[in-house]
């Protein structure tokens, strides 16, 4: 019975996911890529607690390889002198051919790359991100007025069953 438990706090763990809902709100996401993060210790260890925030946070490509910034993470309650600065520049690992694709794209069309999901898989930590075009506020007003219809939908259909 002790390794049921277990497993359900591992699985608990494993399924820490944090998202940025600001970046779906503010572009229009066209085509996403799974990439590695390179991280130190506290950090993993903060990320597992779900200490972090992706909001305001976005990527840049640069001499070959692809880099995150102004990416919060809490600084790990026990970390004292190994922990780092909270919004440091963090490495994405990605294949040559992906970040040629990514970098072509954002140069060619003026597209930009924002996170739009952290999450573990396998132990290690993966960041979504999504390559995307910014709405305009009146793109903005059609979502939400979008997601209002369908959410009023959904209770007509509850309601009358």
């Amino acid at each position: 019975m002790a390794t049921a438990g277990k497993s359900r706090q591992d699985e608990k763990k494993r399924n820490v996911s944090i998202l940025n809902r600001k970046a779906r709100h503010e572009y229009e996401i066209e085509e996403t890529y799974v990439a590695g993060i390179v991280l130190t210790g506290t950090e993993i260890k903060s990320l597992r607690l779900g200490l972090a925030n992706l909001q305001d946070s976005f990527c840049r490509a640069q001499n070959g390889e692809v880099w995150v910034y102004n990416f919060y993470i809490a600084p790990y309650e026990q970390g004292n002198r190994y922990n780092v600065e909270p919004r440091r520049a963090r490495k994405l690992l990605l294949h040559k051919w992906q970040i040629a694709k990514m970098t072509a794209r954002v140069n060619e069309r003026g597209l930009t790359v924002v996170p739009t999901k952290l999450f573990f898989e396998h132990g290690y930590a993966k960041l979504e991100i999504g390559i995307g075009r910014g709405k305009k506020l009146w793109d903005k007003r059609e979502s939400i007025a979008e997601r209002d219809r369908d959410r009023e939908a959904r209770r007509e259909a509850f309601g009358r069953d």
